[in-house]
């Protein structure tokens, strides 16, 4: 099976459509897949409920689809650098799910591992936990949190060989992981592609099984949101 496409246009090509869930890599602008946010906006799929620890800044990530209002739900954590989207929470344009940073990567974890739900004790007492079931066990309140799967996954990794096997770049692994197997489509867009059997398999993050679809971008922007320069 050839899982290599030419370009982010073609790999999105009979996968993205009006009204999917899609969950998406990245920690703010950090091993985000650039090239396939731009080619799904330019897509023009629309109503998209988006699964991801952030939404991008105004000009950048999934700002870009926040800009073209192609989002109507985001699944999220930390959502404070984006101006466009207070201004469509606040306005009633955008709903928005606020999750707890890690019980967001376990819903993904969990539901990449066919695990329908779980019990956490992040949340209890507050908004999170509200019209969810609430236990005890061992004198502790747990919440329950369903678990999360997308219809279609955009990751970002460093390498990639032929058959999809990943490995990851540092911090840029993030949520990554997680998103791609949640995905029952998951398309990756790699920095170099090698041939298979050129990974040393205890290097491997991510195994090929996951992985339906690659894209080579060999010079990301990978832009910095918040640059600090010292004066010397």
């Amino acid at each position: 099976m050839n899982k290599i496409y030419p370009s982010a246009d073609a790999a999105l090509q009979g996968v993205v459509a009006d009204g999917q869930t899609l969950a998406v890599g990245g920690f703010g602008l950090c091993g985000i897949p650039e090239t396939l946010i731009c080619a799904l906006r330019d897509s023009g799929v629309k109503d998209l409920t988006c699964i991801s620890n952030n939404a991008g800044v105004d000009d950048f990530g999934l700002g870009l689809l926040l800009q073209t209002r192609q989002i109507k739900k985001m699944i999220s954590s930390y959502v404070g650098e984006n101006k466009e989207f207070e201004r469509q929470y606040l306005a009633g344009e955008l709903e928005v799910e606020l999750t707890p940073q890690g019980t967001l990567a376990e819903k993904l974890r969990a539901g990449g591992a066919g695990i329908p739900a779980f019990f956490t004790r992040t949340g209890v007492g507050t908004r999170v936990a509200e019209g969810k079931e609430v236990r005890e066990f061992d004198g502790h309140e747990y919440v329950l949190e369903r678990s999360l799967t997308a219809d279609v996954a955009l990751v970002k990794a460093w390498k990639a060989d032929e058959a999809g096997n990943l490995v990851f770049r540092k911090t840029a692994r993030n949520f990554n992981p997680d998103v791609a197997t949640a995905g029952r489509i998951t398309i990756v867009e790699v920095e170099e592609l090698l041939p298979t059997g050129s990974l040393d398999p205890d290097q491997i993050h991510l195994p090929g099984i996951y992985v339906h679809r690659i894209v080579v971008n060999p010079t990301p922007e990978k832009r910095i949101e918040q640059r600090t320069i010292r004066n010397t």
